[in-house]
């Protein structure tokens, strides 16, 4: 969230050096897109991200604990540092940027759904948290490609950011959405960025385990090396011996 309200000042502050350019909205959109997906790719693959499996989103891990690759008490703990942490992102942000994070067009880049409408925010958040999480499971439970997952995951972020930002803001979070609103408090369609996600990765780690079977997912980790603890029931070492 830091890096996402750090961003969105440089580049859609009226103030900002990078005004003069006179960007189009879908170049705003692409270089935001190309600068959190970055973040993220560093974060993933930090120790920090090793360690906790890199979630980011109460979505993907309340999909993990329907899938069974979570216990309970985990996954609410995760879901409350989500929320925690994304606050404290917003928070750090407002205190470094001031009111160009705070004030117009900014905003503390809040969510809110664009010129399409509500029902138009909707599928969108729905069909991109269903293709994230489509790309997280694919990724992470084939032998050849877990090690690339931080790349996938990176390049979708790129690709939501440059085709759908103007119609839902780009969420696929409820954590993120809600950390922007409590400082904006802009609460328009706010039910939209829960409800949205969370149906939306169910529904595609639904298809996932009716065409792999639920055998097929080994781990809850977003990007997994073996080389760190891993805190989840974790069948990771049997991937090692797919063919």
């Amino acid at each position: 969230m830091f890096c996402i309200c750090l961003f969105g000042t440089i580049l859609y502050c009226n103030t900002s050096p990078m005004a003069r350019f006179a960007l189009s909205r879908a170049e705003n959109a692409a270089i935001m897109g190309v600068g959190v997906a970055g973040a993220t790719l560093l974060i993933v693959r930090s120790p920090f991200g090793r360690r906790s499996g890199a979630h980011f989103n109460p979505a993907i891990s309340l999909t993990y604990l329907w899938l069974g690759r979570m216990h309970r008490w985990d996954a609410l703990s995760y879901v409350a540092a989500h929320f925690s942490g994304a606050l404290c992102g917003v928070f750090l942000a407002r205190q470094l940027l001031g009111l160009s994070l705070s004030s117009d067009p900014v905003h503390y880049v809040v969510t809110v759904p664009g010129s399409y409408g509500r029902a138009a925010a909707f599928i969108a958040e729905f069909l991109l948290s269903a293709l994230l999480m489509c790309v997280v499971l694919f990724a992470t439970n084939h032998r050849t490609l877990a090690r690339f997952s931080p790349l996938f995951v990176a390049a979708v972020t790129v690709f939501y950011f440059a085709i759908c930002s103007s119609i839902s803001g780009f969420s696929v979070n409820p954590a993120r959405t809600l950390s922007s609103a409590i400082f904006a408090w802009i609460w328009w369609g706010i039910w939209i960025y829960f409800i949205a996600p969370c149906l939306g990765m169910l529904a595609a780690a639904g298809i996932y385990i009716r065409t792999f079977g639920p055998s097929r997912i080994y781990c809850a980790k977003v990007f997994h090396d073996m080389h760190s603890t891993c805190p989840f029931p974790c069948r990771f070492a049997r991937l090692e011996h797919e063919r």
